[in-house]
């Protein structure tokens, strides 16, 4: 959609499309062929396996997400991350694509755009019967074939042709990867018996916890070789840095709340008594926006809003606190307005309001849609003129129908004259973008619509707030001149020393700190044990101090201490187990030396390798259906919450609905749920040189 539609939430991104849509007939024949950015820069961002990927790239892909999700409040920082990722991701495939020689033809091309999953069923979509109209798509790209539109031919291209591409190679190289898969029969026939099949045990269990944790101490040496032994498990392939830092709120004191409460309350009675609330609101300022129009309870945001609706028409509500803001809430009108609106329209467009162009003048758009509408009245077929006379190609395609809305999706006048007049109501009305010609089609569910003024004061810190916490973090760097002296400053004045580990290079936030791009950068800039000047994050004054520089490879002790340290101890407290209390060979003997009872558990299935009361312990699950142990005691197992000593009673079959293809259609449905995650075996294989922190 386009001009009205503009004003949805899939908003600005979509107003190109249907103008130039028929570029792709244009193209198709060499888009397959198309590689590439006309924008293009000789920085390179990073490189996957020798292949540079330039920031220009980069920042059209970043500029295309930024308009995409605005709408949802996504942030520029908060997208660097994403469509880098989506950026290295492509590029491993395309290289995987071009070694096996995957392509996508013009000819698939034309049947994935054209085709029954195209891209452009929601523009090309019967609303009344949700037929894909495929001729109607076609036709409207031979409209303007002859376009030489070269940012219209770019927005296409990457919004549409290079997708269509690029998930056609992506679906052509997972096929292939399923169709590869193959389940030997021999581990079908295992699977099956192993599935069918209950072991009964007794065992005698002597929980770690029964050893206190004084008898088996972890040193840094234990961490070192227990990561050295599970090195695959604690390779990390960049470099991370830690940090310890104290904290000064600078945020609004009880006092600025108070001050701007009051500011507020010396405007209450003269906001309450004014005819204007709108100009009122415009002179003193407020930091809600004046909206000019009506809205129903449900679509309002604020958690008061059941006391603000229930207040009379000319009087205020509050003041109450809405986020960082005091505010008094007027009720300037009610009405019976329905939750939804369907109208048709007929746009005469006078100006473009994303560049301000003029598009004729506004005496011709009106005397032209006054015209338009004379002759609508008159009998003339409106979805005829639709076709003749509207520049909106968002609702062109459908008879100038835009079904039912919410209220407020549509800019005000607009809106307004959907949901105040009445069903079959018909005329002109002027909007931004020009004049329409409009008949309200529908309504849905009349409710009582608010139109509430709100004046709002923010809570802000004074200079004097803000000052007394620069110069406390001002104060606390000038005395901290080494971590020693950083350490004992925090104590002596009672701040918290908070840490904050794993942050990387091209890090934009700190998860206990929040977005600072600024000191993620200071942080790679300096060397350990370095202090920073205060830095402002929020309501915060941050002092850092760089505690650790963990480089890429195997985990330090330091890092890897809060992972480890509990398996060594049990691994430690195990041998003390096995070594000190478990004595003789039967299952009577062990629970009379170690003073723990004998458990009998039956129905033990090989699958769930689940204990009622202990939880997962598969090692015993692997031993309760070792045929070699029947009626034998195993050696001591340290198990996960510990040593277990087990009498094996029987492996039974069991009656079981389960048949072979049964069974092999889950392991082959299991090892393709992991083809799907081939990206991230594709990914770990490439060598990545990432260059982001350079330029962000």
């Amino acid at each position: 959609m386009s001009v009205i539609q503009s004003i949805r939430d899939r908003g600005t991104w979509i107003i190109f499309v249907i103008i130039a849509l028929a570029l792709i007939a244009f193209i198709l024949q060499d888009g397959a062929k198309r590689g590439g950015s006309a924008f293009s820069n000789s920085s390179v961002i990073s490189k996957v396996n020798g292949v540079e990927i330039q920031r220009g790239d980069f920042e059209e892909k970043l500029k295309n997400a930024e308009a995409m999700y605005a709408s949802q409040g996504a942030t520029r920082d908060q997208l660097i991350g994403n469509v880098w990722n989506q950026e290295i991701e492509k590029a491993v495939l395309t290289q995987e694509f071009e070694k096996l020689g995957i392509t996508v033809s013009a000819k698939e091309l034309n049947d994935i755009l054209f085709g029954q999953n195209s891209p452009l069923r929601q523009e090309f979509t019967d609303p009344n019967t949700g037929v894909f109209k495929v001729e109607d798509a076609k036709r409207a790209f031979a409209q303007i074939k002859k376009s030489k539109n070269a940012e219209q031919i770019k927005m296409i291209t990457s919004g549409y042709i290079e997708p269509a591409i690029e998930n056609g190679k992506r679906n052509k190289y997972q096929n292939l990867l399923i169709q590869s898969a193959y389940i030997p029969k021999w581990i079908v026939d295992k699977q099956l018996a192993d599935n069918n099949s209950m072991a009964s045990i007794n065992f005698v269990y002597i929980p770690y916890s029964s050893i206190t944790d004084t008898l088996a101490k972890v040193s840094d040496d234990d961490i070192a070789k227990y990561v050295k032994k599970h090195a695959v498990e604690f390779e990390k392939t960049e470099e991370t840095r830690s940090i310890s830092y104290v904290s000064f709120y600078a945020g609004a004191s009880t006092s600025d709340s108070a001050n701007a409460l009051s500011q507020l309350m010396d405007l209450a009675s003269e906001f309450e008594s004014t005819s204007d609330a709108k100009a009122y609101i415009g002179k003193v300022g407020s930091e809600l926006a004046f909206y000019d129009s009506y809205f129903g309870k449900a679509k309002m945001q604020m958690s008061l809003k059941d006391s603000i609706v229930r207040t009379s028409v000319g009087k205020i509500f509050g003041p109450y606190i809405d986020g960082n803001n005091y505010v008094l809430a007027k009720m300037i009108g009610i009405k019976q307005w329905a939750d939804s609106a369907s109208v048709r329209h007929i746009l005469i467009a006078t100006v473009d309001p994303r560049s301000g162009q003029q598009i004729r003048p506004d005496s011709v758009g009106k005397a032209l849609a006054d015209s338009i509408d004379k002759a609508i009245k008159s009998g003339a077929n409106f979805a005829n003129l639709v076709n003749t006379y509207s520049d909106d190609p968002g609702s062109k395609a459908k008879g100038g129908v835009y079904d039912y809305f919410s209220q407020g999706q549509m800019v005000i006048p607009f809106n307004d004259y959907a949901f105040d007049n009445a069903v079959g109501t018909k005329g002109v009305v002027k909007t931004d973008f020009g004049y329409h010609v409009v008949e309200v089609l529908g309504h849905k569910n009349l409710n009582p619509a608010y139109k509430i003024a709100y004046l709002a004061k923010p809570i802000l810190p004074s200079n004097e707030t803000i000052s007394n916490a620069t110069t406390a973090a001002a104060q606390f760097v000038a005395e901290s001149k080494n971590a020693k002296e950083f350490s004992n400053n925090a104590k002596s004045k009672n701040l918290p020393l908070l840490v904050a580990n794993d942050i990387k290079a091209n890090d934009f936030t700190i998860n206990t700190i929040g977005n600072t791009r600024s000191l993620v950068r200071w942080i790679y800039e300096k060397s350990d044990g370095a202090i920073s000047e205060p830095t402002e994050v929020g309501d915060q004054i941050i002092v850092a101090n760089i505690s650790a520089i963990n480089k890429a490879g195997l985990l330090s002790v330091a890092e890897a201490r809060p992972t480890v340290e509990g398996i060594v101890r049990n691994e430690k407290k195990a041998k003390l187990i096995i070594e000190s209390k478990i004595k003789g060979a039967s299952i009577n003997e062990i629970a009379s030396s170690t003073g723990f009872s004998i458990t009998k558990a039956d129905s033990l299935s090989f699958s769930a390798n689940f204990i009622n009361g202990l939880g997962s312990e598969p090692k015993v699950i692997g031993a309760a259906f070792n045929k070699s142990l029947s009626n034998k005691v195993s050696t001591p197992i340290a198990g996960a919450t510990g040593v277990f000593a087990v009498q094996g009673l029987s492996v039974a079959a069991v009656p079981s609905t389960m048949t072979l293809s049964a069974v092999l259609d889950n392991l082959l449905q299991s090892r393709k749920m992991n083809i799907y995650r081939s990206v991230e075996s594709l990914r770990k294989g490439a060598t990545i040189k990432d260059y982001r922190s350079t330029f962000y």
